[in-house]
């Protein structure tokens, strides 16, 4: 799939159905650590029927310090890399699979907009990351175009796209 600004909830969706097959296939649990989505990535897995049988749960943190509290981003990361950094999105995935005791993991962190960016780290910078119970982490940048919508969009699909990935590779 071909991730646009304007992916389509339907394309989301169909996205969102493929990794459950995967996640099911391998008779995994799934968990979500997100920052610039607001949980959309946990929401779209979880309208699907039956997302009780290997959704374990997400984690929702903007602030630094829940990042620090719920997920045990160490405080020295943030300070040195900031919280929209490959560093800080591989221990967000490691502590919510840690956490939740999960197969798999998905962590997002980045700046949707329209405020908040730097000539270093523009609107629309976002790192995922991903681990499966039984490997490394893995961190992948991305930068994305358009509004808050369109960015936070993406990063969903792209997300998705990678936990499918992981599992089907």
């Amino acid at each position: 799939m071909y991730v646009t600004p304007n992916t389509a909830d339907d394309d989301l969706r169909e996205l969102a159905q493929r990794v459950v097959e995967a996640v099911q296939h391998h008779q995994y649990t799934l968990v979500t650590a997100e920052s610039c989505t607001g949980g959309w990535i946990a929401k779209i897995l979880t309208d699907l029927s039956g997302s009780s049988a290997w959704f374990d749960g997400g984690v929702v943190s903007y602030s630094n310090a829940a990042k620090t509290s719920l997920l045990g981003v160490r405080r020295e990361t943030l300070e040195r890399y900031g919280a929209v950094s490959e560093e800080t999105v591989l221990e967000m995935v490691a502590g919510v699979m840690d956490r939740f005791g999960a197969s798999v993991a998905v962590a997002v962190t980045g700046i949707a907009g329209p405020t908040g960016g730097t000539p270093q780290k523009p609107v629309g910078t976002v790192w995922i990351g991903w681990k499966r119970r039984d490997s490394e982490a893995r961190a992948r940048l991305f930068h994305f175009a358009g509004d808050r919508e369109a960015v936070r969009r993406q990063t969903v699909a792209e997300a998705l796209i990678g936990v499918r990935e992981m599992l089907t590779n």
